[in-house]
C-alpha cells in the first residue's frame, strides 16, 4: 500500500535533508493575523474562531483515507495487534491523550493502544524538543514496546519531516508494520514511509508556525475518529451507548446505569439492581437482561 507522494531522498536520514520551514504550509504567515498584537480580547478569539472554522473542512477531505485507515486497523487489532500512535511535541501529546483514554471508555487493556513521544513520559508534561531529531530515538521507541507486524504504527508530526517519526515509521515498515502518516502539509518525507497518508491541509497558524493551534486540532480530530472507529467496528459500543465503559468512579458509574437504562428501557431502581447483579458491568447487565426477554 505505497504513500500517496514519494521523495527521492532518504527520508529517515536527517543529515541528507535540509529544513527548509519556509516551504511548509503550516510555517506560513497569515495574513489574517499579521496585526493580531494589535487586537482587543474579542477580536482575537474571533480570528481564532474563524480560522479554526476551516479544520473541520480541511479534515473533511481526508475521510476516505481516515475511513480505509479506521478498516486497516480494527482489521490488525482483531487478530490481537495494537495501535500504536507516536510522535513529538504537541503531536505525541495529542497521541498519548487518546490512547490513555480508551481503556475507561471501551474496557480495552491499556496496551492495545499505547501513545509514545520523542523525550519519553517527562516530555507530555515539560517541552523535549531537542528529542525529536534522532531517527534511531523513535527507532528505539518502537523496539521498546516490541513492535510487530500485526500493529499498526500512526506517526504524527504536523511538518511530515520530523525525524524521531520517520525512524519509527522506517523502522515499523521493516517489520511489516501498517504505517500511517498523519501531517498537516502536502507532499512530506512522511508519505514515502506511510502505507496510508492522512493529510488535512489546514494552513498557515494565528501565531505562526505554531502547529499546536489549528494542527493540533486537526490531529485530534483525526485520532478521535480512529481510535472510536476501531472500537466501534471492533464492538465496543451498542448503538451509540459506552456499553463497555469501565465503572472506576462515580459519574462513571452513573454513566454505567444511564447505559443500563437506555438499552433495556428499565426503570432507574431496576436497571440499578440488574447492574449490581452484573458486578456493575454494564454490558453483562444488558446481555443478561436481554436473553432473559428472548430465551
Amino acid at each position: 500500500m505505497p504513500g500517496r507522494s514519494t521523495d527521492p531522498t532518504d527520508p529517515t536520514d536527517s543529515g541528507k535533508q535540509q529544513i527548509k520551514l519556509e516551504t511548509l504550509t503550516t510555517e506560513g504567515v497569515n495574513p489574517a493575523t499579521t496585526r493580531i498584537d494589535q487586537m482587543s480580547a474579542l477580536e482575537i478569539a474571533q480570528v481564532m474562531n474563524a480560522e479554526d472554522a476551516q479544520v473541520a473542512a480541511a479534515v473533511q477531505q481526508e475521510l476516505p483515507h481516515i475511513a480505509r485507515a479506521i478498516e486497516e486497523i480494527s482489521a490488525r487489532m482483531r487478530q490481537g495487534g495494537r495501535l500504536i500512535y507516536i510522535g513529538a511535541g504537541t503531536s505525541g501529546r495529542l497521541g498519548i491523550l487518546d490512547a490513555s483514554e480508551c481503556p475507561p471508555t471501551f474496557n480495552i487493556s491499556p496496551e492495545q493502544i499505547i501513545g509514545l513521544i520523542a523525550g519519553g513520559p517527562i516530555a507530555t508534561a515539560y517541552a523535549r524538543e531537542d528529542a525529536e531529531d534522532s531517527p534511531a530515538a523513535g527507532k528505539s521507541a518502537l523496539q521498546e514496546v516490541a513492535v510487530s507486524a500485526q500493529d499498526s504504527v500512526v506517526g504524527l508530526a504536523a511538518s511530515g519531516r520530523t525525524p524521531y517519526v520517520l525512524g519509527a515509521l522506517d523502522y515499523a515498515r521493516s517489520l511489516g508494520a501498517l504505517t500511517i502518516g498523519v501531517v498537516c502539509n502536502p507532499e512530506t518525507p512522511m508519505a514515502a514511509l506511510s502505507d496510508l497518508l492522512i493529510a488535512p491541509v489546514v494552513g498557515p497558524e494565528v501565531i505562526t508556525g505554531s502547529t499546536r493551534l489549528k494542527a493540533g486540532t486537526a490531529q485530534k480530530m483525526v485520532l478521535n475518529m480512529l481510535s472510536t472507529g476501531c472500537m466501534v467496528l471492533l464492538g465496543k459500543t451498542y448503538g451509540n451507548l459506552m456499553i463497555d465503559v469501565q465503572a472506576t468512579n462515580e459519574k462513571l458509574k452513573q454513566r454505567a446505569l444511564k447505559v443500563v437504562q437506555l438499552a433495556t428501557g428499565l426503570p432507574r431502581e431496576q436497571a440499578e439492581e440488574l447492574l449490581q447483579a452484573a458486578g456493575g458491568n454494564a454490558k453483562v447487565a444488558v446481555v443478561g437482561y436481554q436473553q432473559a426477554q428472548h430465551p
